[in-house]
């Protein structure tokens, strides 16, 4: 009985000395209770942005929060989002050092990982200018075609990985993930990737299991090899090429650039930039298109609406979809919006870390302080958007910009913005446009595509898609060209 009377009134002096710190320091709002330790760990529970969306619910888009010895300032709505990406970018422009960065991102030099500062300066110069830009994304555009038709090819002969011959079932995750590995493999290497092979490990999607550490550990020699192999043969095929043999690839690009300075582009770097490309560009690409598929089986009036606005477009048999039609089919762009808008491939986007003491929504943000934008929270709220849960493409068709005043940021924004979001829109753009134009699709029973997300980083689904479908019969005789 005393020991428990001891132990009440220890919690409650830790509680009342938080409290008090709290607001002498001038922190955020925060949840009253705050456990030894743990802080507010105890508080998490799967899936997180859910958990945090909840949690902001009861106590304000604008929260101070402590994971253990991590401050954390969780931010749940566009105004305060539009603070920390606008006037406090600086400030919020590197990276929390965490257990994945630390072996999987070189020990924090990555483009993803590394902390603000000139190394990733020019890091993210090399992926707007060399890698990224607008003019290579448009040299690269025959690679997603091929691609693309490769995976319409596939699906008209029934070959595809994961096809289910005794009930033509498709599972269409598979197809998509590996679609767009081989699209990055072509863009990085000039070769496609086989998934057979064994080669590459896709992103963790055991966080949490034992031995995390060890598991890192292995994946990274696995990629590094995988990379390297990849460099070498490059190397190797440069002696005696033409200049313009030399620059058709990202590792050629970045051998150009080794070839002046040795020291700062090393293999490292290099390795670095395309391991990036691979993990940030595979999943949240395939996971999208697999959403946005999922979306129009359960919305048949919207995959209709897609088809004939195609086929006014085009022609109903005149040719296939190519990348330069997308700007024309502002549905489509509706549909993969309102994809990104319901389930983000970043739900709470990359962590961000303060490098400096600052100041936001008149509160004091520590330095160190870990941030999380609940990006779902944001799109999902029922305060900004008229019926959340509603499939409805056609909201965007009056949409100011990307953003709209920050209540859409499926790429992020600011300095530590995805640089990919346009290679990322053209992937998905010309790939689900293509299989709405050249099929008719159905569920594979009455019921509707069940839409839970499952774990991970990028918010898959809990259950693969799995999904039939036949050619249309207006597109029977390009198919069959193929």
């Amino acid at each position: 009985m005393e020991i428990s009377y001891y132990i009440l009134i220890f919690t409650f002096l830790y509680l009342l000395k938080n409290h008090i710190i709290r607001k002498f320091q001038n922190l955020t709002p925060s949840p009253y209770i705050s456990l030894p330790i743990i802080d507010h760990l105890y508080l998490l529970k799967k899936p997180l942005h859910k958990t945090l969306a909840k949690i902001s619910e009861k106590h304000g888009p604008l929260l101070f929060l402590r994971f253990g010895s991590r401050p954390v300032l969780l931010v749940s709505s566009p105004s305060f989002a539009e603070q920390c990406f606008t006037k406090n970018d600086v400030v919020f422009a590197s990276r929390p050092r965490l257990l994945a960065g630390k072996h999987l991102g070189y020990n924090y030099a990555t483009l993803v990982w590394a902390s603000y500062g000139q190394h990733w300066r020019n890091l993210r110069r090399i992926a707007t200018l060399e890698i990224l830009s607008t003019q290579r994304i448009q040299m690269f555009s025959d690679i997603r075609r091929d691609e693309v038709r490769a995976l319409l090819q596939c699906l008209v002969r029934g070959k595809t990985n994961g096809r289910d011959p005794k009930t033509n079932t498709v599972d269409m995750k598979a197809a998509f993930f590996e679609m767009t590995l081989n699209i990055l493999t072509m863009m990085i290497a000039g070769k496609r990737y086989y998934s057979d092979s064994g080669d590459f490990v896709p992103l963790l999607k055991w966080i949490g299991a034992n031995n995390l550490e060890d598991k890192v550990k292995l994946v990274k020699e696995k990629r590094d090899k995988f990379m390297q192999d990849l460099i070498e043969e490059h190397k190797n095929r440069r002696k005696g090429s033409s200049l313009e043999q030399k620059n058709n690839t990202m590792i050629d690009v970045l051998l150009s650039l080794q070839d002046s300075e040795p020291d700062y582009y090393t293999d490292e770097v290099i390795r670095g930039m395309g391991i990036v490309m691979l993990t940030a560009g595979t999943d949240t690409t395939a996971s999208t298109m697999e959403w946005a598929l999922s979306l129009l089986l359960n919305n048949p009036e919207a995959l209709k609406k897609a088809q004939d606005e195609i086929d006014t477009h085009i022609g109903e048999s005149s040719r296939l979809l190519d990348d330069s039609d997308l700007d024309q089919l502002s549905y489509l762009h509706g549909i993969i919006n309102e994809t990104l808008r319901i389930s983000p491939a970043a739900p709470c986007l990359v962590p961000h870390e303060s490098s400096k003491e600052s100041v936001l929504g008149g509160f004091r943000v520590p330095h160190g302080t870990k941030l999380l934008v609940n990006l779902w929270a944001i799109q999902n709220d029922a305060k900004l958007w008229e019926e959340p849960n509603e499939f409805k493409p056609e909201r965007f068709n009056d949409f100011k910009g990307q953003r709209d005043g920050f209540r859409l940021m499926p790429f992020g924004y600011g300095r530590r913005g995805c640089p990919g979001e346009n290679l990322a829109m053209h992937v998905a753009g010309l790939a689900l446009g293509s299989l709405i134009q050249c099929f008719e699709w159905e569920r594979v029973s009455e019921e509707l595509v069940d839409m839970t997300g499952g774990p991970g980083l990028t918010m898959p689904k809990a259950i693969p898609l799995l999904a039939k479908c036949r050619p249309r019969q207006n597109i029977d005789n390009l198919l069959a060209h193929l």
